[in-house]
């Protein structure tokens, strides 16, 4: 179909053809004269009006004539940001001192350390006490009858430690002790990395959710404006029913975030040893207050002072303690034994009897063939093993740091590019795309995936900042990350670093992913 102004310029032309043939036809100089100005009059009116008019909808956009077309409301632009859950929140908000109050009342692996301290302070004032004595009765040649005769009485028989085996029994204990110790004070560093982690992973799922709904309903908005346009033959199925498979792919990705969020508060109400805690808004802002850690000095710090280098110093002392101890072991030890016996034998014709006569014995075992040479060989053993446990320990550890400090760099890098250099200028080009659409200079399409690229960066940015969170917090707690896990016991010796089970970035996003990694 022509253009309006094709057909208004072609009527005006026809127009002035017919009045120069009216004047042609009239054969009066006076006519003719007035048809010719009457003409001309025509002519001058086509030449200025015609250019106004076809110039106004050959400059319209074809975006304008849909805007007009389709009567689409003016868009109010809507941007992204943080915390709209807490401020939406109709419950008091659940806090990070909260968590880790509840953490120090109910995690049972507290308790557990705690429970191990005692066992090993009773282990160890069990190994330095002395033998109990032994009271014993003894009877020799007894005789019963007319003729009576034999001995009766009794003795005490005591076992003398020597070569300070009791001490160094204590000495090995001690060492228990220390580990025991030390195990509690990273159980605890545990514990409230793992809070603050599982923490900081529900207020992440809980801005996502938001921003996933937001999402799904922008792609919803820009199906049913596929349809409207799909309806005046301005799109055709295809795109239709690619944006209504994108819309439906976006609800879902929502209602699986819901089950994530549900999921990551379980996970925390475990560790705070309260499953039965209702889900809560969580208070928090992943924006600010990052770890601030140097990588370098991050790694170095864990591969020296960490919890788990002082467990593995401990235990190389203890089996130091284990060889003093097998070393002296040979010493033999003294058994003493004393006591009376009343002797029954006749002494005279007046039948007095012997009477009472003391008895002692003092004995000493030999190490001729038992040397303690197999005890003593297996604790050097130990103990060159406990040395290289130290340099295992550090080396693990700096191993392990290293990998936290590199995911902990990358989501850094990747939350700052977001903040200071894509966030913005999608915002800014939302706005521009916002402000044309005002101007009938854009469709509303455009708007909405401008709006929906928006959106889309903020739910990489949230899953940026919780990455940096979760390295950040597992770099400064030593990666200590699993708070259920129970304490060693002093003789596990090759637990040291069991504990440094970094969780994996399962979420993590490069800038071209739209959604989570499965």
């Amino acid at each position: 179909m022509p253009p309006k102004s094709f057909l208004f310029s072609s009527e005006l032309c026809a127009l002035c053809v017919s009045a120069l043939n009216l004047s042609s036809s009239y054969r009066s100089r006076q006519m003719q004269h007035l048809s010719k100005s009457f003409a001309i009059f025509v002519l001058l009116l086509a030449i200025a009006v015609v250019p106004g008019v076809a110039q106004q909808p050959m400059n319209m956009p074809q975006d304008q004539m849909q805007h007009q077309h389709m009567n689409i409301p003016v868009v109010q632009p809507v941007y992204p940001h943080l915390g709209r859950a807490q401020e939406q929140s109709k419950s008091p908000l659940f806090t990070l001192e909260e968590a880790q109050h509840l953490a120090t009342e109910s995690n049972p692996t507290l308790r557990q350390a705690e429970a191990e301290i005692r066992a090993s302070k009773a282990r160890r004032q069990q190994s330095g006490l002395y033998p109990n004595p032994t009271v014993a009765y003894t009877g020799d040649e007894i005789r019963g009858g007319s003729v009576g005769g034999g001995k009766q009485g009794f003795f005490v028989q005591q076992t003398i430690v020597t070569a300070g085996k009791l001490a160094r029994g204590r000495d090995v204990f001690s060492k228990e002790t220390q580990l025991a110790e030390i195990e509690a004070q990273e159980q605890k560093i545990r514990v409230e990395t793992s809070v603050k982690t599982a923490y900081m992973r529900v207020l992440a799922a809980q801005e996502l959710l938001d921003v996933r709904r937001d999402l799904a309903k922008i792609q919803q908005d820009f199906s049913e404006t596929q349809r409207q346009l799909s309806n005046t033959g301005q799109a055709d199925e295809t795109e239709v029913l690619d944006a209504e498979v994108d819309a439906q792919r976006l609800r879902l990705s929502a209602r699986m975030q819901e089950n994530t969020l549900r999921e990551e508060w379980r996970s925390l109400a475990a560790l705070l040893g309260r499953p039965d805690l209702p889900l809560s808004t969580v208070s928090g802002d992943l924006e600010h207050n990052w770890p601030d850690l140097n990588e370098d000095q991050a790694v170095e710090s864990i591969a020296t002072q960490s919890p788990a280098n002082r467990i593995a110093d401990a235990s190389a002392a203890r089996a130091s303690a284990e060889l003093v101890r097998a070393k002296r072991e040979p010493i033999p030890d003294l058994q003493l034994r004393g006591g009376m016996e009343y002797n029954n034998e006749v002494l005279d014709t007046a039948n007095h009897a012997k009477g009472w006569e003391g008895i002692a014995e003092v004995g000493v075992q030999i190490p001729i063939f038992n040397r303690n040479q197999g005890n003593i060989a297996a604790a050097s053993a130990s103990l060159d093993r406990a040395n290289l446990e130290k340099q295992r320990v550090a080396l693990t550890l700096r191993d392990r740091a290293a990998t936290a400090a590199d995911q902990y760099a990358n989501a850094k890098l990747m939350a700052l590019e977001y903040r200071e250099e894509m966030l913005p200028r999608a915002k800014k080009a939302y706005t521009l795309m916002v402000e044309k659409y005002g101007l009938m200079l854009a469709a509303n399409p455009r708007v909405l995936q401008s709006q929906r690229k928006l959106f889309d960066l903020q739910a990489e940015y949230i899953v940026a900042l919780e990455n940096v969170w979760t390295a950040g917090i597992a770099l400064q707690g030593f990666l200590l990350t699993d708070g259920l896990e129970s304490p060693a016991r002093p003789g596990e010796v090759d637990r040291p670093v069991r504990e440094t089970n970094l969780p994996l970035p399962d979420r993590m996003m490069s800038p071209s992913d739209t959604m989570p990694r499965p």
